[in-house]
């Protein structure tokens, strides 16, 4: 797949490069081509820089991984409000949460749903907003589950192509409903942070509960 991805910060690279090691080719773009430059130099030929509209006109998905500062700026120059983002499955992994207090912004919605009004046509997914580092890629250990991705959207094609990328990554996709869920995802984010700020490991938040197998259709 042609992946594209707008943003060029450390989401953007641990990205760009898991993929291309899966053979997708990765567009990336955002508001500083130099660093986008930076990214392909680095990471070698399956990595391409290049300008948003670009990014968003060639790709067959496109991954939104920005600040929540520079997301209507980023999207615009996309030409998303242009409907250059049709028909595609729009990834929204941007963590919209002010990291001192862990309260989400915006105040109301989601950023994903608020990613799906300015994407004219675009088939928003919210996933891997939790996995920001690159250590979550690294094989689980022998014996240990594999990392669960929680995903929420609207429509079944895009998030079959967003479960397919989080496979590639070695990820477990689930999806927890439709787009309006979005909002409980990225409170988590919150609460993570919140966690890590007080010294603890959020891992040791949540009870260990059996996984109940659902009955075949």
């Amino acid at each position: 797949m042609r992946i594209g991805i707008l943003g060029t910060g450390g989401m953007a690279s641990v990205l760009a490069e898991a993929w291309t090691r899966h053979g997708h080719h990765v567009l990336v773009g955002g508001r500083s081509l130099a660093k986008a430059r930076g990214i392909a130099e680095r990471l070698g030929s399956g990595v391409e820089a290049t300008a948003p509209e670009q990014v968003a006109r060639v790709s067959d998905a496109v991954v939104v991984a920005l600040a929540w500062e520079g997301i209507d700026h980023v999207l615009a120059l996309a030409g998303a409000d242009k409907g250059s983002l049709a028909g595609k499955a729009v990834i929204d992994c941007t963590n919209a949460v002010d990291f001192a207090s862990g309260l989400l912004r915006p105040p109301t919605g989601s950023a994903a749903e608020h990613i799906a009004e300015r994407a004219a046509g675009g088939h928003v997914v919210k996933a891997l907003h939790l996995f920001a580092g690159a250590g979550w890629l690294a094989p689980a250990p022998t014996g240990q589950p594999r990392r669960t991705v929680a995903m929420c959207g609207d429509d079944e094609a895009a998030l079959a192509t967003a479960a397919g990328l989080i496979r590639d990554l070695g990820g477990v996709p689930a999806v927890i409903g439709g787009l309006e869920h979005a909002r409980q995802l990225e409170g988590v984010a919150g609460v993570v942070m919140r966690l890590v700020a007080e010294g603890h490991n959020p891992v040791t938040a949540v009870p260990a509960v059996p996984a109940v197998e659902r009955p075949l259709d």
